[in-house]
């Protein structure tokens, strides 16, 4: 019986559109040559950022990353960057009495700004808040302190096989995959997302159906 679930932000919380369009005007490169560059990478099973040196080569992402922040271009969240079933689902998750957590790879700020959305979740956190980030067994370790239950009763969702399924598979959580974004739609007939995910899911709304069983 599943009691917390636990969210990924980037391709299942958050869409990463506007994202990448801002990088893409960061670096002043055409939006769809970007987001181009994105799929490239992500078909090949590279971390996405790859897209980034790609389109600059010998940039310094962190260095980047701080220079948009202190010429008011970093990051920034709204109503329009969710998913339209997030609400939706977390709520009823919530009402279902299901715990809802939402822990992925993102910078302080981002967990500040996704706070700041007034989410219907128990806890947001960020791996730059806890200083540990996925694929990291330490990350899910985190998780499991977390959730407040059992390892078998805590589901991770996410839409990377890599860094969402496999590494909280390993560490004991019951997992799902989300058919969202580049990575979610690429690589969801991979043999070990296959194998290796409890549950292979097209929406958040799906989740609700599962912890009713």
């Amino acid at each position: 019986m599943i009691e917390t679930i636990v969210f990924d932000v980037g391709e299942t919380i958050t869409r990463d559109d506007r994202y990448w369009a801002s990088w893409a005007d960061w670096l002043g490169v055409p939006r769809h040559t970007l987001s181009a560059l994105v799929g490239a990478v992500v078909a090949q099973g590279h971390d996405n950022a790859e897209a980034l040196r790609l389109a600059r080569p010998g940039i310094d992402v962190v260095a980047e990353y701080h220079a948009r922040e202190a010429a008011g271009r970093g990051e920034h969240l709204t109503e329009d960057d969710l998913y339209d079933d997030v609400r939706p689902a977390l709520s009823a998750l919530q009402q279902s009495g299901i715990r809802v957590i939402i822990a992925g790879n993102q910078t302080p700020r981002a967990g500040e700004l996704l706070r700041g959305l007034d989410l219907p979740a128990d806890l947001i956190v960020t791996s730059g808040e806890w200083g540990v980030a996925k694929p990291e067994a330490e990350f899910f370790q985190r998780v499991r302190e977390v959730a407040h239950a059992a390892p078998t009763a805590t589901l991770y969702v996410g839409d990377h096989p890599a860094n969402d399924v496999a590494p909280a598979a390993a560490t004991g959580l019951r997992t799902a995959h989300l058919r969202r974004g580049p990575w979610g739609h690429l690589w969801a007939d991979d043999p070990n997302v296959v194998a290796t995910a409890d549950w292979r899911i097209d929406s958040l709304m799906e989740l609700t159906a599962i912890v009713g069983r």
